[in-house]
């Protein structure tokens, strides 16, 4: 028996031999060569960041110390908007009846073209006591689809402006927009001599109100709001029949065409065929301009952001 495995093994040595295999006194398998060049990973370190150290604590100011002052925000304006509190239930504004009566137009103190004073009679009429609002304004331009001047040229509309301000006068009316309205309302525009009268009565006031100028009793530049406010915000500044605005908040047309008082010999840009009366100066206008017998004018298709119109009838 260990004759037959001696020369099963001398078989399978010299089978090996045949094929090359010199040396080998084992048949255990050997392992795997090793690469030449071992594999070296490439290791990625995190850099650590340095923890800033904490800041030291500021001190606490000892009892003795005066505290910091807060800082205070900006003041847009140091004059506060005006109560309404005689702005009118309803939006159509109310006529005040003017009675017949006599005058002086003009002032002998004031710019060339309000000279000379001159005695006037006025038959009795009606006037609003307001300002025409946006929400008047609003109610003829959806009753009859009109465009006014402002919006035929691509400017801005009246309704721009009145966004939010129902009760404000409406503004970018030109005198053929605010022609268009007092007709579509039954009435008219007052003439230069009716607006003058309603505003400074028979006492002939320099301002609605009197002869003093007080910044608090009209909307001009004094006010420093610069823009409209509610018809009617400042009863203080009521003319002698009770009419509201006549100083400041905007301009207003008149039905008249400028002409020289008689006597008056100024040559100014004032007078022409193609132009007619202002009155009562606006929200950004002084003291001169919001007198009852300051006078301007322009071409009937002006529109601004300051003019704006009350009815007559």
């Amino acid at each position: 028996m260990n004759r037959i495995v001696a020369l099963i093994v001398l078989s399978c040595l010299s089978v090996l031999a045949a094929c090359g295999v010199e040396g080998v006194t084992d048949v255990t398998p050997t392992a795997q060569p090793k690469p030449t060049e071992p594999f070296t990973p490439i290791v990625i370190q995190a850099t650590a960041t340095a923890v800033a150290a904490p800041a030291t604590p500021t001190t606490r100011p000892s009892s003795t110390s005066e505290p910091t002052k807060p800082v205070e925000p900006t003041k847009v304006s140091e004059t506060p908007l005006p109560t309404a509190t005689t702005a009118p239930a309803s939006v159509d504004s109310p006529m005040v009846e003017i009675a017949a009566g006599s005058f002086q137009m003009g002032n002998a103190t004031g710019g060339a073209d309000s000279k000379p004073p001159h005695n006037v009679d006025v038959a009795a009429f009606l006037l609003d006591q307001f300002e025409v609002s946006n929400a008047d304004f609003k109610k003829f331009v959806e009753a009859t689809g009109y465009k006014t001047d402002s919006e035929k040229s691509g400017d801005k509309s009246w309704a721009k402006f009145a966004e939010g301000k129902d009760n404000h006068p409406v503004v970018k009316a030109s005198w053929n927009d605010a022609n268009a309205f007092c007709e579509w309302a039954g009435k008219r525009l007052p003439t230069e001599a009716e607006w003058e009268f309603a505003a400074r009565g028979a006492k002939d006031f320099a301002f609605p109100y009197g002869n003093a100028f007080n910044a608090k009793n009209q909307n001009g530049k004094e006010s420093g709001i610069r823009g409209t406010t509610v018809v009617g915000s400042y009863p203080d500044g009521a003319s002698p029949f009770q009419v509201l605005d006549m100083a400041g908040n905007v301009w207003e047309w008149t039905g008249s065409k400028p002409e020289k008082y008689q006597g008056n010999t100024a040559n100014s840009k004032l007078y022409g065929d193609n132009l007619f009366i202002l009155r009562g100066g606006g929200w950004f206008d002084v003291q001169d301009q919001l007198t009852t017998f300051y006078r301007n004018s322009a071409v009937p298709t002006t529109a601004n952001d300051d003019l704006g119109f009350r009815c007559a009838k």
